[in-house]
C-alpha cells in the first residue's frame, strides 16, 4: 500500500487520504443505474431528429439540420449546469446534488411530453422545445458526473474501474432503451399519427422513470469522501476558485479524456440513425435497429475495459483506444455509406465497440484527475466543457460536413483528428490507478 499524505497543489489524488468502507451494494447500484434515465431522454432526441424535425420544425430540406443545430445549441448549458450542480455537491455533498439534478430532469422530461406542435402554434414550437432541450441539458450536465464522482468514491480501490464503468454501461442501457422504445413507435404506428400523438409516448415514459428514480435516490447514502470532508473539515467553501488555483493541469487532462469519449460517443454512435438515414442508406426504422445493436455491443464491451484498466492502468488503455480512434472510424463511416445492411452493422458495432472502449476507462481517468475537494468542479470545467464542444455540437458539424462535401466518410475523420490531438495527452499522463 503507497503512503497517504497530504494533496500538494498540482497533484493528483487518485483517492481519499485513508481507507474507508465501500458504499453498501443498495446505493451503488441506485447511482450507476439511474444514470439509465438521464441518457434514455437525451439520447432520445437524436434517435428521433428526424420524427422532431417534422412535428416541432415543419419539416423540409433544412429542418433534420435545425433539429440537430437545437440539440448542439442546448448542449452548450452542459457546462454551466455542471459548474452549478458541481458547486452543490463539492459544497453540500454529492446525495443532494443527485436528488436536485433528478428532480429538474423529471420535469424537463414531462414538459416535453406535453409539448404543443408546430402544426398547433408554428415556429414557436422549435423554441419552445430548445428551451426544454437546455434545462435537460443543464440538468444532465451535473447528473452524470455527480454519479461517476459517487461511484468511484465509493468503491473498493482495486475495482474502481469496473465500478466506475457501470456509469457509463447503464447509461448506454438507457440509450438501448431510448432505441428501443423508439423502434417500436415507429414501428407500431402510421406516419400520420406517429407525427400527431405518437412522438409523445416515449418522453412520458421516460418522466415516469426520472420520477421513480428520483424516489429511489431519496435513500442513497452520502459518498464516505465527501463524509470524511466533513469530519476533517475540508469542504471548500469556494470549490472553484481551488481548483482553478491548484489544478489547472487535471483541467486539461480531463478535458483531453473528455474529448475523446465525446466525439467517439456523439458521433460514432447516437448519429449514426441520422447519418444512414439522411445519406438515404436505410429507412427510420431500420437505422434505429441499428442503433439497438450498437448500444448492446457498448454494454457489452465497457465493463471488460473497466476491469482492464484495474488490472494494467488507465493510461496503457486510453493510449490504445487513442491509436484505434485514429485507425477505425473513417473506414466504418465509409462502409456504413456503401448502402449494405451487413456493412452497415460491421460499421456501426466497431464504433460502438471503440466508443464503449473509451467511455469506460474515461469514466474513473477524469474523475481521479482530480483530489475529492472540488472534484466535481474539476470534472464540470475539464470532462463537462469538452463534451459540450465534442459531443453537442459534433453531430451538428458533421451533417453540415457530410451535405457540404458530400463525402460520407467525414464523421470518421473528425474522429480520427481529435484522436491524434489528444494522443500525446495521454503518453505523458501519469498513472491514477491506485497502488493495492
Amino acid at each position: 500500500m503507497r503512503r497517504q499524505g497530504a494533496v500538494r497543489a498540482g497533484s493528483i489524488a487518485a483517492g481519499p487520504p485513508f481507507e474507508h468502507a465501500p458504499l453498501s451494494k443498495r446505493s451503488m447500484v441506485v447511482a450507476a443505474f439511474s444514470t439509465i434515465v438521464e441518457w434514455y431522454d437525451f439520447t432520445l432526441y437524436l434517435y428521433l431528429a428526424t420524427v422532431l424535425s417534422r412535428v416541432f420544425f415543419g419539416g423540409g430540406g433544412n429542418a433534420l439540420s435545425i433539429t440537430l443545430g437545437g440539440f448542439a445549441v442546448a448542449y452548450l448549458m452542459r457546462p454551466l449546469g455542471a459548474a452549478v450542480f458541481g458547486h452543490v455537491g463539492d459544497r453540500y455533498g454529492r446525495r443532494r446534488m443527485m436528488l436536485l439534478s433528478m428532480a429538474l430532469m423529471t420535469a424537463a422530461m414531462l414538459g416535453t411530453a406535453a409539448m404543443p406542435t408546430h402544426a398547433a402554434i408554428g415556429p414557436a414550437a422549435g423554441w419552445l422545445l430548445l428551451g426544454l432541450r437546455c434545462i435537460m441539458a443543464f440538468s444532465v450536465g451535473g447528473e452524470y458526473t455527480g454519479v461517476v464522482a459517487y461511484l468511484m468514491e465509493g468503491a473498493r480501490r482495486n475495482r474502481r474501474g469496473l465500478v466506475t464503468s457501470s456509469a457509463a454501461a447503464a447509461s448506454e442501457l438507457g440509450g438501448l432503451l431510448a432505441a428501443g422504445v423508439s423502434a417500436l413507435v415507429v414501428n407500431t404506428l402510421a406516419p400520420a399519427a406517429l407525427d400527431s400523438w405518437g412522438w409523445r409516448i416515449p418522453f412520458l415514459f421516460g418522466a415516469v422513470l426520472a420520477g421513480g428514480v428520483l424516489l429511489a435516490r431519496a435513500t442513497l447514502e452520502e459518498s464516505p469522501e465527501f463524509e470524511r470532508q466533513v469530519a476533517a473539515r475540508s469542504v471548500p467553501a469556494r470549490p472553484l476558485r481551488q481548483v482553478l488555483s491548484q489544478h489547472r493541469a487535471a483541467i486539461g487532462r480531463g478535458f483531453a479524456i473528455s474529448a475523446l469519449g465525446s466525439i467517439t460517443y456523439y458521433v460514432g454512435i447516437t448519429y449514426v440513425p441520422a447519418f444512414v438515414t439522411g445519406s438515404g442508406v436505410m429507412a427510420e426504422s431500420q437505422a434505429l435497429w441499428l442503433s439497438t445493436a450498437a448500444a448492446v455491443m457498448v454494454i457489452f464491451v465497457t465493463p471488460f475495459v473497466g476491469a482492464l484498466s484495474d488490472r494494467i492502468g488507465r493510461r496503457p488503455v486510453l493510449l490504445c483506444v487513442g491509436v484505434l480512434a485514429v485507425l477505425v472510424p473513417a473506414a466504418s463511416f465509409a462502409a456504413m455509406a456503401e448502402g449494405s445492411y451487413g456493412a452497415a452493422l460491421v460499421g456501426a458495432l466497431l464504433l460502438a465497440s471503440l466508443g464503449g472502449a473509451v467511455s469506460a476507462v474515461g469514466a474513473v481517468a477524469t474523475a481521479e484527475q482530480f483530489p475529492g475537494e472540488g472534484r466535481l468542479t474539476g470534472l464540470a470545467l475539464g470532462a463537462t466543457a469538452a463534451t459540450a464542444v465534442f459531443g453537442g455540437l459534433a453531430p451538428f458539424v458533421a451533417q453540415v460536413l457530410v451535405q457540404t462535401t458530400g463525402w460520407q466518410a467525414v464523421p470518421g475523420v473528425m474522429i480520427a483528428v481529435v484522436g491524434l490531438c489528444v494522443l500525446p495527452v495521454f503518453a505523458r499522463l501519469p498513472e491514477t490507478r491506485p497502488s493495492v
